[in-house]
């Protein structure tokens, strides 16, 4: 009877704590090493998607337009206009004295 009892208990593997943390760094450390390597393929992805719009950028020049005077003042006009509604002031109150194309 003692031999059937024997033979119905569960088998346990018992580790040794070193093998555990040893298996729990290792993971960390595994993930963190596949984390770097999906960083650096997406770097160079979207590095060659960022120079291929660069190049396309270069390649079309943007066509400089030249205002005339007319719409130059309508420009100077309503610049005035939204600088006087900030600052809750006139628009004959602001002295306006250089415009710079930026």
């Amino acid at each position: 009877m003692d031999e059937l009892l024997m033979a119905t208990e569960p088998v346990v593997e018992k580790y040794s704590d070193l093998t555990v943390a040893a298996l729990g760094i290792g993971t960390v450390f595994f993930g963190l090493i596949c984390i770097i390597f999906i960083c650096m393929l997406f770097g160079k992805i979207f590095s060659s998607v960022s120079a291929k719009a660069e190049k396309a950028k270069t390649a079309e020049p943007a066509p400089a337009a030249e205002l005339s005077a007319e719409e130059k003042g309508a420009v100077v006009a309503a610049v005035s206009a939204v600088i006087a509604e900030e600052l809750g002031t006139d628009v004959s109150a602001l002295r306006i004295h250089s415009f710079k194309r930026i």
